[in-house]
């Protein structure tokens, strides 16, 4: 059983929250707009990282992640990349490796809109955790945080973080 933390969009903000919310998670997964590898940095000093870029990242954080991630957690496989769209909507890159990899959690970024829906279609869960830094149109910050045990994903929690005004 893992305790999941995913967030996106940090664009260069590390927000205090973080460290408390997934303070009992056992791995952070990063969905992209990273801003800075120092973002990075902080995360895996605090708990197991995975991430993926984004459109805003820089070549050194394009050095260091993946433009998609495909790996299993548990028993339950999972595709991450930044820009997908959503159920109904994928890009044609996205759909053409959800059709190959056919994960179960698909993840992405971008948007700064949580989503968390299932794709019936491809018999996935979507997952857009929002976005947790303080670029963008985005009134509410968001992360999500979750549990796979076995190949259950379960215990799904939706984290919201007020915006300084």
């Amino acid at each position: 059983m893992k305790r999941i933390g995913l967030l996106s969009d940090t664009h260069s903000f590390v927000d205090p929250a973080i460290f408390n919310h997934f303070s009992e998670c056992d791995e952070i997964w990063h969905a992209g707009d990273i801003g800075a590898i120092e973002v990075m940095e902080q995360l895996q000093d605090f708990k197991p990282l995975r991430g993926v870029y984004g459109n805003i990242d820089d070549h050194q954080v394009r050095l260091t992640y993946p433009e998609t991630l495909i790996f299993n957690c548990e028993g339950v496989k999972v595709l991450m990349t930044h820009i997908a769209g959503y159920p109904g909507k994928y890009n044609p890159r996205v759909r053409s490796l959800i059709e190959e990899h056919k994960p179960k959690l698909f993840i992405c970024g971008h948007s700064h809109i949580l989503k968390v829906m299932p794709d019936k279609r491809y018999r996935l869960l979507h997952m857009n955790p929002g976005a947790i830094g303080n670029h963008g149109f985005h009134q509410v910050k968001t992360m999500l945080r979750f549990t796979i045990d076995g190949s259950e994903i379960k215990e799904l929690d939706v984290i919201e973080v007020k915006r300084k005004a």
